[in-house]
């Protein structure tokens, strides 16, 4: 039978506000086993006077009544949709009662405050923020210092959820937490995991707390999110290894703990921001010409047998390579230029297009232009100068510009000097030649690594991400 709601608010309340201890806590235990059955707006009302009831009694530990009270917020907050509850639990001043008990309970209260204090900052964003201003990152930091095994889980995730406040990440770097963000990347629910990599890169932006990060491991953690994650999760980590390898200290480390093939999956993976992640991670990694010929064979294997936006992806990162000189001819020992050439007739226009950049970047190569004619790259730049693209027509200008200077194809390309793209291109090289003073590679594509600070891609994600994380955990998980 339903009862009647608003008869059982009353007798709650007068409960509460009247009756002896034993009748208290037997009306709390009742609230906390109905609070599922109610309508939302009954549990909302009974948030003040439970708020008030903890308020009232923080002072005294030896209270029975504090668990009952602090368990039945949690079931509370876990009812209702979008975390309101759990907002308006926040905002009562119930959460930072909570948080005063924590410390000075026995170890079965604080259990109860921390599963409560884990549903609310899961289910609610400001919640976070509550515990941020009220010293909630000491306590939580203290009580992981203290190893409490029982309740370490509950502890971690509670961080990786804070961690994504600016004001959490600023402290936990001063009070010496960053071994613990790196603990909850490891262990734990995959989102909260997810949550704490985050936090990760953006801390790691800065090149001191990147190096505490790396001497706390933070390499194999990252690393083992790639090989388990889930596809977002993947994105994330390696989105943060990204941030990593912007010290090129780092780079080969990150290339010997496997990681160019995980990138390779990101690469040839449905998410768009993977396959721009592990580009950008690439051309990091390809600093060390060692690492490059590893890439360059992937690359190969994807050109061959990839997608079309998995290829247009490898022929991204070799455009991007052709602009180091030292990749320059490991691209062309992998095998990739007859692969890129064959390209060109793609149906896809996007594969054509980033094709036909990297092959006009391969082209300022005098060897490299030799394997591109071999292969029959030239009629088919040829015949892009047609096309209605004009990316691709000035791709293919400047590969032709380039043939243009070699004895034996200065005839067949003579015959589309006056050609509107190729003129427009030639006029374009010219100033940016003159203005670079004559360097050895000038394209209309240069390469430019800031070995300090990770790429556009990998932070903008990162800040995106962030504000985007507002989804919860799993209310009933626990």
């Amino acid at each position: 039978m339903n009862p009647n709601w608003e008869e059982s608010l009353n007798h709650f309340e007068r409960m509460i506000d009247s009756g002896t201890e034993s009748m208290r806590i037997k009306a709390v235990i009742k609230l906390s086993k109905l609070s599922n059955q109610a309508p939302e707006y009954i549990p909302s009302q009974t948030i003040p006077i439970l708020s008030n009831l903890i308020a009232d009694d923080s002072s005294n530990n030896s209270s029975p009544l504090q668990g009952l009270v602090v368990h039945c917020l949690k079931c509370i907050a876990r009812q209702g949709d979008d975390g309101r509850l759990a907002t308006e639990i926040g905002q009562s001043g119930a959460l930072c009662s909570i948080l005063r008990l924590l410390p000075q309970s026995n170890a079965s209260v604080q259990k109860i405050c921390l599963k409560c204090i884990w549903c609310l900052v899961n289910l609610c964003n400001e919640n976070r923020l509550i515990v941020a201003m009220n010293g909630g990152l000491e306590i939580i930091v203290n009580m992981l210092s203290s190893s409490m095994d029982g309740v370490r889980r509950y502890l971690l995730e509670i961080l990786s959820a804070l961690s994504l406040v600016r004001v959490v990440r600023r402290g936990l770097v001063s009070l010496g937490g960053l071994r613990f963000l790196v603990e909850a990347a490891r262990v734990g629910n995959m989102l909260s995991r997810e949550r704490a990599c985050q936090a990760i890169g953006l801390l790691g932006i800065t090149r001191r707390v990147r190096r505490m990060l790396v001497d706390l491991g933070v390499i194999d953690v990252l690393m083992e999110l790639l090989r388990v994650g889930d596809g977002a999760l993947k994105v994330v980590a390696g989105n943060t290894l990204g941030v990593i390898l912007a010290n090129i200290d780092y780079i080969d480390l990150v290339a010997q703990s496997g990681a160019i093939p995980l990138f390779a999956e990101l690469i040839q993976g449905s998410e768009s921001v993977g396959q721009e992640i592990a580009e950008d991670a690439f051309c990091l990694l390809a600093v060390g010409e060692a690492n490059a010929v590893v890439i360059a064979e992937h690359l190969v294997r994807i050109l061959r047998e990839g997608n079309a936006e998995s290829k247009a992806a490898a022929a991204n990162v070799f455009w991007d390579l052709s602009g180091y000189k030292h990749t320059v001819p490991v691209i062309r020992n992998s095998g990739a230029i007859p692969l890129l050439v064959e390209l060109l007739s793609s149906q896809s226009n996007e594969v054509r297009e980033t094709v036909s950049g990297a092959i006009a970047q391969l082209s300022y190569s005098q060897a490299d232009r030799e394997a591109l004619n071999e292969s029959g790259a030239v009629p088919l730049l040829l015949d892009l100068l047609h096309d209605d693209s004009e990316e691709l027509k000035d791709n293919a200008a400047e590969a032709l510009i380039n043939f243009f200077d070699d004895t034996l194809q200065h005839e067949t390309i003579s015959q589309v000097v006056d050609h509107p793209s190729f003129r427009s291109m030639q006029n374009r090289l010219g100033r940016i030649r003159g203005a670079s003073d004559n360097q050895t590679v000038s394209s209309m594509r240069q390469m430019n690594i800031d070995q300090a600070e990770p790429t556009r891609v990998m932070q903008a994600y990162i800040e995106d991400q962030v504000l985007a994380s507002s989804k919860p955990l799993c209310k009933h998980a626990l």
